[in-house]
C-alpha cells in the first residue's frame, strides 16, 4: 500500500521540510511519527522541499506504511497528527497506486506571497508577510509579473544548492504570475511546472524592486530573456512564502 498525505504547516517554525542531521524539520518530524505509530522506521518523499521559514497549506507526500498495519487511510490523519507539534497537521490521507511519486508525479505547483504595506505589521502578522511600508507602483508590479509568463530560463532567479552540474536544467514554465489587492497589502500568486531554489523569492524580489523603482523593467527582461550567472538583485524572505497546492 501506498499513502499519499496532504499536509500544512507554520514555517517559522521549523528549519524547512528536508531532514537534517540535527533533526527539527518538518519530514523530520512526520517521520517519527509515523514511526512512532507504526513501530517501524520510514522514509517519506514529499513534492518538494521548502526552506527554513515557508509555509505550506498543500504540501504533498507519500510513504508506504509497514506491511503489518492494515489501518485505514482515514484513520492515519489523527494517529500521526497526535504525535505532531499543532504548527504540523496532516489534513488528508489517501491509497495511491503503488508506482504514485509525490515528486516526479506533479504536474504544477502554486504558491502565495504575502506583502504587507501596512505603516505598522500587526505583531500576529510576524514571519507570515512581507512588510513593505514603502508603497509599490501596482502597475509595474503587474509589467514585472508579466515578464516572468512563459517558458524561460531562470537561473538567475536561484540559488545554487552545491549539486549544479553542465546538465542541469534551469529551464521552467510559468503559467501564473499575478496579484490581487488585499486589506492589507497584496497577495502574489505564482504557478508552473516546477520551481528552482528559491525562485519564487527570488521572482518576488525582483517585481517588488521594479515596483519601487530599483530595477528598470528592461534590466529585468535582459535577466529572463538572455540569462547569465549574473544573479536578480533581491531574493525575498521566506516570510511570506506559502504553498498552496500540488496538482498531478
Amino acid at each position: 500500500m501506498r499513502l499519499k498525505l496532504t499536509i500544512a504547516y507554520d514555517g517559522a517554525h521549523f528549519q524547512g521540510w528536508q531532514s537534517q542531521p540535527q533533526g527539527g524539520t518538518v519530514q523530520d518530524l512526520i517521520e517519527t511519527a509515523i514511526e512512532t505509530t507504526g513501530s517501524e522506521k520510514v522514509r517519506i518523499h514529499a513534492a518538494g522541499r521548502t526552506d527554513a521559514g515557508v509555509h505550506a497549506l498543500g504540501q504533498i507526500a507519500h510513504f508506504d506504511p509497514p506491511s503489518h498495519l492494515t489501518m485505514n487511510p482515514f484513520n492515519w490523519v489523527p494517529a500521526i497528527n497526535t504525535k505532531l507539534p499543532h504548527s504540523i497537521r496532516v489534513t488528508a490521507c489517501e491509497e495511491v497506486a503503488p508506482d504514485f511519486h509525490s515528486r516526479y508525479d506533479a504536474t504544477s505547483k502554486t504558491y502565495l506571497y504575502r506583502l504587507s504595506t501596512l505603516p505598522i505589521l500587526p505583531p500576529f502578522d510576524s514571519g507570515r508577510a512581507w512588510h513593505l511600508p514603502r508603497l509599490l507602483n501596482p502597475e509595474t508590479l503587474e509589467e514585472a509579473l508579466a515578464i516572468f509568463r512563459g517558458t524561460h530560463d531562470f537561473r538567475s532567479f536561484s540559488s545554487l544548492r552545491g549539486n549544479e552540474t553542465a546538465e542541469t536544467d534551469y529551464v521552467r514554465t510559468i503559467t501564473e504570475a499575478s496579484f490581487v489587492h488585499t486589506d492589507d497589502g497584496l497577495l502574489l500568486r505564482f504557478t508552473g511546472n516546477g520551481f528552482l531554489y528559491k525562485m519564487v523569492r527570488f521572482l518576488t524580489g525582483a517585481a517588488v524592486n521594479a515596483s519601487q523603482g530599483y530595477l528598470r523593467l528592461d534590466d529585468l527582461t535582459d535577466l529572463v530573456e538572455s540569462p547569465t550567472d549574473k544573479k536578480s538583485p533581491l531574493c525575498a524572505p521566506a516570510d511570506g512564502l506559502t504553498l498552496l497546492k500540488v496538482t498531478y
